[in-house]
């Protein structure tokens, strides 16, 4: 076996365990009555009180639930081939393929292909946290190969924008509020609202479990998704981190829904009191 570049390289305390702790009672959730009420509002579903209640309880004990998708053309091509679709340097400008991505300092053994939803996407021109007045915007590049790559994945997206919206409303409604107030707006946390994951059959996904620190793995079963959430919410988002399989390549597909550039990011009245203060200053999410 090949050395590893030192820029892979985990600190000891973060490499993960030879011995492998399965998940047990992660929960599955069936998003059925949710999927078929595609003409009147989700508050009229005979069965929407008992879906929510149990949206409200995986959310709580857990930060996530499963609930498919997947493909490799694309990856399975050439570094050459891939990176004639590469994204610029600083990811702010032009998405695509790109495999040199870092968390927390230690550069991640992936590759991944970003694009956005929305073409353009209009983003602060500036990381500066101090300086967001000026916009600029983000555009998709799409390889020729496979032919059916682009259309495939824009429909996936858009698929995947209405579900992760209808999980969102389903979410608020478990903390409580008027759903109509609501919708107005490595190891590592997702930022953004919500993370929706869709991954193959190859496992590798872990979360850490809060009760006593151990990160567990998450089996897959698609064609599930998996859902984790933002920890702006009263449901506290998990750590979670993804092993390396020396034998097989795993593909992964999440689906990250975030607020407008503009929006201030702060708690409801309805949510924030004295048994649940608000834990964050009000701030720009642009920032």
């Amino acid at each position: 076996m090949g050395e590893i570049d030192a820029a892979f390289i985990q600190s000891p305390e973060h490499r993960p365990k030879l011995s492998i702790i399965e998940a047990e009672g992660i929960p599955v959730i069936d998003l059925s009555p949710l999927l078929s009420n595609t003409t009147s509002s989700i508050t009229n579903h005979s069965s929407l009180e008992e879906l929510v209640k149990e949206i409200g309880n995986a959310c709580r004990e857990r930060g996530f639930f499963q609930i498919e998708a997947a493909a490799r053309k694309f990856f399975g091509q050439s570094k050459e081939e891939k990176s004639k679709v590469r994204r610029d340097n600083d990811g702010v400008k032009v998405m695509g393929y790109y495999d040199s991505e870092h968390t927390k300092n230690v550069r991640d053994w992936k590759e991944v292909f970003d694009y956005t939803v929305e073409e353009p996407t209009m983003m602060p021109a500036s990381l500066d946290p101090n300086y967001h007045k000026e916009l600029t915007h983000w555009y998709n590049q799409w390889p020729q190969y496979p032919p059916e790559f682009r259309e495939a994945f824009q429909e996936y997206a858009q698929h995947m924008e209405e579900l992760a919206l209808k999980l969102m409303e389903l979410i608020a409604l478990s903390l409580g509020p008027n759903p109509n107030l609501v919708l107005g707006l490595g190891r590592h946390k997702d930022s953004g609202a919500l993370t929706v994951l869709a991954q193959d059959d190859v496992s590798g996904l872990e979360v850490k479990r809060k009760s006593d620190g151990e990160w567990i793995r998450v089996k897959p079963t698609t064609p599930d998704f998996i859902l984790s959430m933002f920890g702006a919410m009263m449901h506290m988002r998990v750590l979670s981190r993804v092993m390396v399989n020396p034998e097989k390549e795993r593909l992964s597909y999440p689906f990250f829904l975030k607020p407008s550039h503009y929006t201030m990011v702060q708690p409801l009245e309805d949510l924030a009191n004295e048994q649940n203060p608000a834990k964050y200053k009000p701030y720009n999410w642009g920032n």
